[in-house]
């Protein structure tokens, strides 16, 4: 079998990552980058991506892009345009996206997926959603672990973020919220966390066959009771210097599945939190119970060298896998397990 044709679709920090990853796989041939800005129109995909040149030009016309006839799209752009999806899939190109729009079919606005379809199916493509979170830590390990559990009782998965070293006032300070007063977890953020990661709690539930009877959010704030120093500025005594959101899904009046994000700029605060190193924490109580640490060896410092590549390998890796699957909307509890190949 020949190398599946790749197009990057926009090059973000992320998108960036995996179009290096597909210039450097072995099995995949990269046949066309797809950019928003006309700084990088016209650019060789090998000097957007730091390596060397591959002789594939960015373009920021669509036309052009889609008339390459590539068997993927890895389509990472920052905002979703659902015709610009379809005309992707009714050409007749498969979709790998981090976006979380498709990640569970109950989920996805009716006319959205009724649009999508339909251009699946006149173009004999499918369109999938990974990554690392949600995607990989929320959907394909528990489904993993559930291999070897005869009754379920709660499934509990926690990441944790060190923000100490992430020198982005407007991010941390403006819309985080850090360094201003406690109160109450904006209910816009709450939301969003039930969006974000609801549909992969509800499509784990669904393949084990216990369907959640519905989804609750919540959130709460840590203060210190000194200043917080740390890459973007200082935080002052009595601020906001961590925050957890909570996701939980309910059967039978009871919490069976919950997701926690836990950002912090300082693990010495004055509630009672359990703060982990960067990285997850997956619980299991059942009948073969597990507790299951997954850490970042990575020193702080380059951590946002390294953090994009959790979300953009999985998708690369998933090329294949999609590109053989039948047409349509593909979750993970559809498609084989996804692997690396041809690593080297």
């Amino acid at each position: 079998m020949g190398k599946h044709r790749v197009v990057q679709w926009a090059t973000g920090n992320i998108g960036t990552y995996a179009l290096r990853a597909v210039i450097e796989h072995p099995g995949l041939e990269l046949a066309g980058v797809f950019v928003h800005s006309a700084e990088k129109a016209g650019r060789d995909a090998g000097d957007l991506a730091g390596v060397g040149a591959t002789g594939v030009a960015a373009t920021a016309d669509a036309d052009e892009v889609l008339a390459l006839g590539a068997d993927c799209v890895l389509y990472m752009p920052r905002y979703f345009d659902v015709d610009e999806v379809s005309r992707i899939l009714a050409s007749g190109a498969n979709i790998v996206t981090t976006r979380g729009e498709f990640h569970r079919l109950e989920d996805i606005d009716p006319e959205v997926r009724k649009q999508v379809e339909a251009a699946c199916q006149q173009g004999g493509s499918s369109i999938h959603s990974t990554g690392s979170s949600p995607g990989f830590i929320s959907e394909a390990l528990p489904l993993v672990l559930s291999s070897i559990q005869r009754r379920l009782d709660r499934l509990a998965i926690a990441e944790f973020a060190d923000l100490s070293r992430r020198d982005s006032p407007g991010l941390l300070f403006d819309v985080m919220g850090f360094g201003q007063a406690p109160g109450e977890f904006d209910e816009g953020r709450l939301s969003h966390g039930k969006t974000s990661f609801g549909p992969s709690l509800n499509l784990v539930a669904d393949a084990l066959g216990m369907p959640l009877d519905g989804l609750e959010a919540s959130g709460d704030v840590g203060t210190s009771a000194k200043p917080v120093h740390i890459a973007a500025g200082t935080l002052e005594a009595g601020t906001v210097v961590a925050q957890r959101l909570t996701v939980s899904g309910l059967r039978g009046g009871r919490e069976v599945m919950s997701f926690r994000a836990t950002w912090y700029c300082t693990a010495d605060i004055e509630q009672d939190w359990d703060i982990r190193a960067t990285g997850w924490h997956v619980a299991v109580e059942g009948d073969a119970p597990l507790d299951i640490d997954l850490r970042f060896p990575i020193p702080m410092e380059r951590m946002a060298a390294v953090a994009p590549a959790y979300t953009a390998n999985r998708a690369v890796n998933a090329v294949p896998t999609v590109c053989a699957a039948a047409p349509g909307i593909r979750t993970t509890a559809d498609l084989p397990q996804i692997f690396a190949t041809a690593l080297g």
